[in-house]
């Protein structure tokens, strides 16, 4: 299931990307001011609300630079496996470059996942939601619920929007078009129309909400 560097780099000379975050250096000092230096700390709860567990087969939809995956590998230990995608060439190579060993990463998009079905047993998608165009959402949603196991937990986190002065003036420059709608009013209808139930969802510091849903077993 999991793609080797080699096979990544045989296959990347036929990868396309468009309308992709393509500067991995510059995402990654932009998310670290964005965050005030707690995005480990932040990543980390996302991790326990996922009940991410050793042993575990985990999916990162939009995964950027892997940082995530990085997070989630001492987790899962040597005997489980995170699989990152993105749509963005060059955010795949950056992740490749610092992949740990249980780790793989693979191009594509959240709305059509070259894996197996029922082959993960958690599926996270962090700040990506909203860099999909939205008539490709539900089925993004779709493909998250074919690839998890009966039983498999889904947690999807993403900017929610402010209600101080101050996180309006920061939301306006750091991620107006992420926080223009409220997440969980875009996701309620299509995460229960794959197929999922709701079991919570939740803020976080930063200006983060999340929902986590199961695949009934």
């Amino acid at each position: 299931m999991a793609m080797t560097k080699h096979d990544h780099e045989h296959d990347h000379e036929h990868d396309h990307g468009g309308g992709t975050i393509d500067h991995p250096r510059v995402y990654e000092a932009f998310t670290s001011f964005a965050f005030f230096g707690r995005r480990r700390e932040l990543f980390t709860r996302l991790a326990t609300h996922a009940r991410v567990r050793p042993g575990h087969r985990v999916l990162d939809v939009g995964c950027g630079t892997g940082y995530l995956t990085r997070v989630l590998s001492p987790v899962v230990g040597p005997e489980g496996q995170v699989t990152g995608v993105d749509p963005a060439p060059n955010m795949i190579d950056y992740a490749w470059g610092r992949a740990p060993g249980n780790c793989s990463y693979l191009v594509g998009e959240g709305q059509s996942l070259d894996l197996p079905d029922a082959s993960f047993d958690v599926v996270m998608s962090t700040l990506a939601v909203h860099h999909m165009p939205p008539a490709a959402r539900g089925a993004a949603i779709r493909e998250m619920f074919r690839v998890l196991r009966p039983g498999g937990r889904l947690v999807i986190a993403e900017f929610r929007r402010p209600t101080n002065p101050l996180g309006v003036a920061v939301a306006r420059v750091l991620a107006a078009p992420a926080m223009r709608h409220d997440m969980y009013d875009l996701l309620a209808e299509e995460i229960p129309a794959a197929g999922f139930a709701i079991e919570e969802r939740g803020d976080l510091p930063s200006l983060l909400t999340y929902v986590r849903a199961v695949r009934p077993a």
